[in-house]
């Protein structure tokens, strides 16, 4: 009755959703792969390094230099780096951005408009029009994979609290918490938001940080900057180019490896660049391994192919929603879905037997 219950609920959603087309991110089609994949990534161990060129020599313009600014944001180290003149006050504002999206943003915070919605025992709440776009974004990946990507994964993520002191819950936890996992409860009508379970709970920590990440790098743009690298844990958005007219460098970690262990190097002008992994938050418990990506059908942390997902695109967000479905769907299904993806690049897929695969457009070297 559950796996019936939860495919009604998103195929009445993902009606809605192509009637929409939500937030003009894509028209949701179905998928007829395996469903019922939710998502939670945490991003502590930076899969993704940059590697910046830092100019030298008496004949460069002192303005030319790169410069870094790193806080703990997010959970994460967030690092803004900036080419050619520039006021360093773009900093603060550029950081203060940040920290007022995850005000919203953010299931922990008390008072976040998430935190609202989860708390508010089924009852519409008033949200900021940031709140609905990524809400409403989720949704249309959801239906996109059809609902492997589901953003209503709260109270799964908080029984295994991957980002606090991990334990594996008992199985009346967790089948306490699955009942109340499907997307389709989620109902938006304009500046609010309704959970149709009132014991359901949102968790956008497998979308937010790319929405973070764009809207700081749209920051900076407005701000007349030209080239710039915003990084937020790994969810990286690169601003322009450098002033010598080369891409930029991005370093894929070595799944697995230590953290400076790189897989490679992607080059690539002004996109964005992020990094889904199952090495990212894992604990042991009776010698058995397990890691931050879980299946909502049993609560357990998924089983794929691919270890290891990296997504060049358009904008973060997409990459981030991306890089974790194509990790979930496996390397037989994930060329297509993604290749159907507006914004979508290319992507590197590293498999448990080691292999890497390419698709898309993308420009890697190892």
């Amino acid at each position: 009755m559950l796996y019936a219950k939860r495919r009604t609920q998103n195929e009445e959603r993902e009606t809605q959703n192509v009637k929409r087309n939500v937030t003009g991110v894509f028209a949701p089609r179905r998928y007829e792969g395996r469903s019922g994949v939710a998502i939670r990534k945490i991003k502590l161990l930076l899969p993704i390094v940059i590697l910046l060129t830092v100019f030298s020599g008496c004949a460069e313009k002192q303005q030319q230099a790169p410069v870094s600014e790193t806080r703990i944001l997010l959970d994460t180290f967030c690092t803004i780096t900036i080419y050619g003149p520039h006021d360093r006050q773009l900093f603060d504002d550029a950081f203060s951005l940040c920290e007022k999206y995850e005000a919203l943003l953010s299931k922990s915070a008390e008072g976040s408009d998430i935190w609202r919605i989860n708390h508010a025992g089924g009852s519409p709440v008033m949200v900021a029009a940031e709140t609905i776009e990524v809400i409403s974004s989720g949704l249309a990946f959801g239906g996109l994979s059809d609902g492997m990507f589901d953003i209503t994964v709260g109270r799964l993520t908080t029984l295994w609290d991957f980002s606090g002191d991990p334990g594996v819950p008992t199985i009346t936890e967790l089948a306490d918490a699955l009942v109340t996992v499907g997307y389709g409860n989620v109902i938006v009508s304009g500046d609010t938001v309704r959970l149709a379970d009132p014991d359901t709970w949102l968790d956008l920590g497998a979308i937010a940080k790319g929405y973070i990440a764009d809207r700081m790098a749209d920051f900076l743009r407005e701000r007349g900057v030209t080239g710039a690298v915003v990084d937020l844990g790994g969810d990286v958005a690169a601003v322009g180019g450098k002033p010598d007219g080369s891409p930029w460098m991005i370093g894929v970690r070595q799944p697995f490896g230590g953290q400076n262990d790189l897989l490679g190097v992607v080059e690539t002008a002004e996109a964005a660049i992020v990094t889904s992994g199952t090495y990212e938050r894992q604990f042991t418990e009776n010698n058995v391994l397990y890691h931050h990506i879980l299946d909502p059908y049993n609560g357990m942390p998924v089983v794929s192919d691919v270890v290891g997902a990296t997504v060049l695109a358009k904008r973060a967000m997409v990459g981030d929603a991306l890089s974790t479905v194509a990790l979930l769907v496996g390397s037989g299904n994930a060329e297509d879905l993604l290749a159907g993806v507006p914004g979508f690049i290319g992507a590197l897929l590293v498999l448990d037997n080691g292999d890497l695969l390419q698709l898309g457009s993308i420009d890697f070297h190892n």
